[in-house]
């Protein structure tokens, strides 16, 4: 279960003590006991250092602290071109409506999708979850959204599927075919499209686990959003639902009724809604690199969240507006802007996603049983994993009881 409130703040339950270790089998997790213990069990004669036998490989922590890996549940990982001319735009005034009418946006990034090829979606793809894991994401949920068509739509669910095929980063695909509307169709036969041809398409191809809309005014309204993601469920896909970026329009509340493990973006949703999803078992996800992209205040209730206690997590949103995937970065706007202990933004960026995740070889813990997705901090203190926006704080990342990344630099 997520935590919320004053669990959120409970450190003594929450953080082991310096001078732990832990033993790792098969992958997972097995024991956690103070060092002295561990070591005259099972290695009496080790002094110290990294050391591989025949029987165990040890590894020397060297006094770093150590966190559950990133699970980063909000990203836009499969897209080709470039969109950096619309910085300048947003500085003389343009709103992001007023940059999708001019052609950029997401139809910019839409046809420059369509024409790349699967191979180069894919390597693409592939790079940029490696840079994910060397900022110690260790999850990863990852969106279509880039086609607006069946072809490409399928396509880019197809890189996905081969991201996650070679790539140590547990991958998580969500259709997010009902991403914006194409120019070349009517909205009442794109949403035809979605239903009765995309959709069954995905479904047959196992292509994806979540399905994803962007409900905002403009964008797909209540009772659109409401026809795709029933009909999508019927088919076995769980939705995830973009809600609530630029007003409340009762995206949330929306979102927890039709059973949605999240909510995304959710700076403008009620605290009707909010408390609504948080009984309800509905993750609000904050997304604060947007709003900073953006050149927007970064003003969300997050301190009300705790206060409430409204269980609640962060995300990248990786996308071509916000390219970070740094979840590091995105505890540190939390942290340095909004006075957010960096404990609780650790598990907003750990155990709380973890829970939106239906792949139960994820867990955003480090405990008994759960499978050994640890990060290694350059610091000596936990908190220290969202205090370097300029620089990695991570030392190195296993998965699954592997070293996936050993980064040589600070």
């Amino acid at each position: 279960m997520p935590l919320s409130g004053a669990e959120m703040t409970d450190f003594d339950n929450l953080i082991y003590q310096p001078g732990y270790a832990i033993i790792i089998e098969k992958g997972i997790i097995s024991k956690i006991s103070n060092n002295e213990e561990i070591i005259n069990e099972f290695v009496p004669w080790f002094q110290g250092g990294d050391i591989k036998t025949e029987e165990y490989n040890i590894i020397d922590a060297r006094q770093s602290a150590l966190t559950p890996g990133f699970v980063d549940s909000h990203s836009h990982l499969v897209w080709s071109g470039d969109r950096s001319n619309e910085l300048s735009l947003r500085q003389n005034g343009k709103s992001y409506a007023d940059i999708s009418k001019l052609g950029g946006g997401i139809k910019k990034t839409v046809n420059a999708t369509r024409e790349e090829s699967l191979k180069s979606l894919i390597d693409t793809s592939l790079r940029r979850a490696d840079i994910a894991i060397s900022l110690g994401t260790t999850t990863l949920e990852v969106k279509s959204g880039y086609g607006l068509n069946n072809l490409t739509e399928i396509k880019s669910l197809k890189a996905i599927d081969e991201v996650s095929k070679n790539s140590s980063c547990k991958i998580n695909p969500t259709w997010l075919g009902a991403h914006d509307f194409p120019d070349d169709k009517l909205r009442s036969d794109y949403i035809d499209e979605l239903i009765n041809i995309q959709l069954p398409n995905i479904v047959e191809d196992n292509l994806a686990k979540y399905v994803d809309v962007f409900c905002e005014p403009g964008w797909y309204t209540a009772e659109e959003t409401e026809i795709i993601v029933n009909e999508s469920k019927k088919l076995g896909l769980t939705p995830r639902l973009h809600v609530d970026e630029f007003i409340d329009s009762g995206g949330l509340k929306l979102a927890t009724e039709l059973g949605s493990v999240s909510g995304d973006h959710v700076a403008y949703s009620s605290d009707e809604s909010r408390s609504f999803a948080s009984s309800n078992n509905t993750m609000q996800t904050f997304l604060p690199g947007t709003p900073y992209v953006l050149g927007k205040p970064i003003s969300l209730p997050i301190t009300q969240c705790i206060d409430e206690s409204w269980s609640f997590s962060i995300a990248s949103d990786f996308n071509p507006n916000c390219p970070s995937l740094s979840l590091p970065f995105v505890g540190s706007l939390l942290s340095h802007r909004l006075n957010i202990d960096p404990i609780i933004s650790l598990i907003a960026a750990t155990r709380n996603p973890a829970t939106t995740i239906l792949d139960k070889s994820t867990t955003g813990c480090l405990n008994v049983g759960a499978p050994a997705d640890i990060n290694f901090l350059w610091s000596n203190y936990i908190s220290g994993w969202c205090q370097t926006p300029g620089m990695n704080p991570i030392c190195k990342t296993m998965i699954n009881g592997n070293i996936v990344n050993s980064n040589k630099v600070i």
